[in-house]
């Protein structure tokens, strides 16, 4: 279908979304030595020092920024560079390097509490909001509970996620976005929404929820590449692309997500590949 796809082996992942076969198909294992890698460019080193300049006045002021204008969201913030002439891959969690974001959506309270550090407080208009439409992680802990472990709770004989802990482990795939592109994973979630008409019961029903709810994500993951004049709507077409691809979808997810622990994933034997078929192509 994809003129990329032609210069990888396997047929299955193909024809269904299947990065575990693309990668048995593709993956070669190499066991030379290192003496082709080279070092870090200038660009490279200029970029670390810059981040490092920057790590080091944060430590020293405790914060160097929060966008109190806007909240987590995907495509929510204007592009955001380090060094823009130096940088090859693009993506920060805000539009500037360190400037945090703020995310009611795990519990107000936290918000609260980490701005409270550095003497700034959460807008009025979204501690409106989010007490009158947000449910905190503490109210759906609370709704879900029964009278009798309320009680066992309250005498400290149960224990679960502290009332204003929202968040746990994430971890995403995010490489089917290099592998298929933004545009082939939405039609393929379309279809599955086609194949959720028949039976409409409240599994179904919420099933289709959350498809919907993936599109619109992937959408938004494209306007997102967007303020950055990247496309994410077709395959990567070698490893630089591969790379952004993947780190854009990774990026989306932990503007969204409110996680303690948001995991890349293991992702080096399928980045491997890409490197492997541009080395070979001499690019």
């Amino acid at each position: 279908m994809f003129e990329i796809w032609d210069s990888f082996s396997g047929d299955c992942w193909k024809k269904e979304i299947n990065v575990s076969d693309f990668i048995k198909s593709n993956y070669k294992g190499y066991h030379g030595d290192g003496s082709f890698l080279q070092g870090p460019t200038s660009n490279t080193k200029a970029l670390w020092e810059t981040c490092q300049n920057l790590l080091e006045k944060e430590n020293e002021a405790g914060i160097l920024g929060v966008d109190l204008e806007n909240i987590a969201s995907i495509d929510g913030f204007c592009a955001g560079y380090i060094d823009q002439s130096r940088e090859l891959i693009v993506g920060l969690q805000s539009n500037e390097p360190l400037k945090r974001i703020i995310n009611p959506f795990g519990g107000i309270r936290m918000v609260e509490s980490s701005l409270k550090q550095y003497g700034l407080k959460v807008p009025e208009d979204l501690n409106a909001f989010t007490d009158e439409h947000v449910k905190t992680h503490n109210q759906g802990v609370f709704d879900a509970y029964t009278e009798e472990m309320k009680k066992v709770r309250s005498c400290g004989l149960l224990t679960g996620l502290p009332d204003a802990y929202g968040r746990g482990r994430i971890i995403g795939d995010y490489r089917r976005i290099s592998l298929y592109g933004v545009d082939y994973l939405i039609e393929k979630k379309k279809e599955d929404l086609d194949d959720l008409k028949t039976i409409f019961d409240l599994e179904t029903i919420t099933l289709r929820e959350n498809i919907n709810d993936q599109i619109k994500a992937l959408k938004a993951m494209k306007k997102m590449a967007e303020a950055y004049d990247y496309d994410l709507s077709q395959p990567a077409r070698n490893s630089t692309e591969a790379v952004q691809h993947l780190y854009f979808g990774y990026l989306a997810s932990v503007k969204e997500n409110n996680g303690a622990a948001m995991s890349l994933g293991r992702v080096s034997t399928f980045l491997d590949i890409y490197f492997e078929k541009d080395l070979q192509e001499n690019n």
